[in-house]
């Protein structure tokens, strides 16, 4: 219902916006017709018109801009809150369970082990809100000499722990030699990156999980990560905004999908600051996606 009268107002805005353009240009058409003679005045009228249409463009677009970033900050609050308040409701009922009846020593257990995961994604929520905020003003050192083999080797076996795979489900393929894979920059950022890229295709996946990671080199000076799911996809037209903050999917059948929309934008940032780059691919919805870094090899 929010996002709807939201819409509405930036449809609104658009409206007006045009409309007062029409205007003004029928009102500088018709002052021209009138004193075409007069030259000084003549151009005078026209810089002062175009003037007014450049400031209604202007107007218009900051006021839709900020309606969809406000949108933005909505969905993500809305987000926030709902990753929050699920497992803390959830570990508030099994220790009130706990403490107002007695349970078996398995189902104790059982309990321990869930509220263990609970609080695992409790963390993991909070540190990306974190992560979103620091990668902004952090600086990579750039001093560091990174086994980025190994590293993404580490991130897909704690990844696969983490969603209860098995190894066919999330598979690593190496285009060139491990000993090779070195990059230069700040391991926990860059571990970071990698994470988030494997849990988004792990949870987008819809279910059936095959995620294949390939790591390979497109020339001498860059090492590229592939990581593939043949899960949802992403319009065409949203390639681009996904790596934005607080940007999600919406209207679709996985729009309702656990998220903050801060798992691509955090991924950019990182990668950025290492002097690479990183791209969304896919065919369209249901078609999988591709996502894939590319970062400065290690210098010979």
């Amino acid at each position: 219902m929010r996002i709807t009268s939201r819409r509405k107002a930036i449809a609104f805005f658009v409206v007006l916006g045009v409309c007062l353009v029409a205007l003004a240009v029928a009102l500088d058409v018709g002052w021209i017709i009138l004193n075409w003679r007069q030259g000084i005045l003549l151009f005078l009228g026209v810089i002062f018109f175009v003037a007014i249409i450049a400031g209604l463009i202007l107007n218009t677009s900051f006021l839709v801009h900020e309606i969809r970033l406000n949108e933005q900050h909505s969905s993500f609050i809305d987000a926030v809150t709902h990753e929050l308040k699920t497992p803390i409701a959830s570990i508030r009922l099994y220790l009130e369970t706990l403490q107002r009846r007695d349970v078996e020593e398995a189902q104790r257990q059982q309990f321990y082990r869930l509220m263990l995961l609970d609080t695992d994604r409790l963390l993991g929520s909070v540190e990306q809100v974190l992560k979103a905020g620091e990668v902004g003003y952090k600086k990579a050192s750039g001093a560091a000499e990174i086994d980025f083999g190994n590293l993404v080797r580490e991130c897909i076996e704690l990844t696969r722990t983490r969603h209860h795979l098995q190894p066919e489900a999330l598979r690593c393929q190496n285009g060139m030699d491990p000993a090779e894979i070195k990059v230069r920059g700040d391991a926990e950022d860059l571990r970071t990156a990698v994470m988030n890229v494997l849990d988004n295709a792990v949870k987008y996946s819809a279910g059936n999980v095959d995620v294949s990671v390939q790591i390979d080199s497109p020339n001498e000076n860059r090492v590229a990560l592939r990581v593939r799911d043949h899960g949802v996809g992403i319009p065409p037209g949203e390639l681009k905004r996904v790596f934005r903050r607080f940007y999600r999917v919406t209207a679709r059948p996985h729009s309702r999908m656990k998220g903050t929309g801060l798992g691509l934008f955090i991924v950019r940032s990182i990668v950025r600051k290492h002097g690479g780059t990183v791209s969304a691919e896919s065919e369209g919805e249901g078609r999988g996606t591709t996502i894939t870094l590319e970062l400065p090899a290690r210098e010979p």
